[in-house]
């Protein structure tokens, strides 16, 4: 099974999340099938906060990958902002 999550990246107390569509069966910081966007959740300033490809994300849950939960708060969040 396929699934839409974040894998951590960043330095000690910094963390930076990249989103990524990946084997469920695989350890959450190795290999990917595809990354499609990144989070930043200590952003400030000028910083993007979040960054995602919605025609890629799009495509991957029509070919049956399942979000985690907040990779599924994060996409309906980004989709108000694209409506707005």
């Amino acid at each position: 099974m396929v699934n839409i999550r974040l894998a951590r990246g960043g330095a000690k107390k910094r963390p930076f999340y990249h989103i990524v569509v990946s084997d469920k069966r695989k350890p959450r910081d190795s290999g990917y099938i595809e990354r499609i966007g990144y989070f930043n959740p200590v952003a400030r300033g000028q910083e993007v906060r979040l960054h995602i490809e919605q025609d890629r994300a799009t495509y991957w849950l029509g070919c049956g990958a399942q979000p985690t939960d907040r990779v599924a708060k994060l996409l309906k969040e980004t989709a108000e902002t694209v409506a707005a």
